[in-house]
């Protein structure tokens, strides 16, 4: 019965250590801000150009604050392909978002909280369909500024731009 004790006295305390151990490992650690996008300076104030799949900005932009502290997603693979709301198809590989009240073809920039990265975003769809959550991001999106492969949803800044 002492054996028993012991070895069940051991087992939790190598759980609660490990649990610790994961918990301060997952803690974010205050990074600088790092820009995933180029900027490119252009001749006329304001001006956005659209590269490929890509969205350019130049310094003078205005930006709207929208929200902070808001969740946001990325989209699965299976929908690759399909139609969104507004009519075009879905592609993970560009830089798109779902939201639920922002018109189609508006741009944001999509800014992660906890590193400060940031993304440039058309909105192509509707959604997400989850109450807790403001954003669906596409893959590429959401990975540019997530930082690790590890993360399912992100707390993020949402600005719409001015145009």
């Amino acid at each position: 019965m002492r054996i028993k004790k012991n070895i069940l006295l051991s087992a939790f305390t190598i759980t609660c250590l490990s649990c610790f151990t994961y918990v301060t490992s997952q803690q974010v650690r205050p990074t600088e801000p790092k820009i995933v996008q180029d900027t490119v300076k252009t001749g006329a104030k304001n001006q956005t150009i659209t590269v490929k799949d890509s969205v350019f900005i130049d310094k003078n932009l205005k930006l709207k604050p929208y929200k902070k502290s808001a969740h946001a997603s990325y989209y699965a693979d299976r929908f690759n392909g399909k139609k969104t709301a507004d009519g075009s198809r879905f592609n993970n590989s560009k830089y798109t978002a779902a939201h639920k009240k922002l018109p189609f073809g508006t741009k944001i920039k999509v800014t992660n909280e906890a590193n400060g990265k940031f993304v440039i975003v058309r909105i192509t769809d509707r959604g997400p369909f989850v109450k807790t959550r403001e954003l669906d991001l596409s893959k590429r999106a959401f990975m540019d500024i997530s930082g690790s492969r590890g993360y399912g949803a992100l707390k993020v800044t949402i600005e719409t731009i001015i145009e």
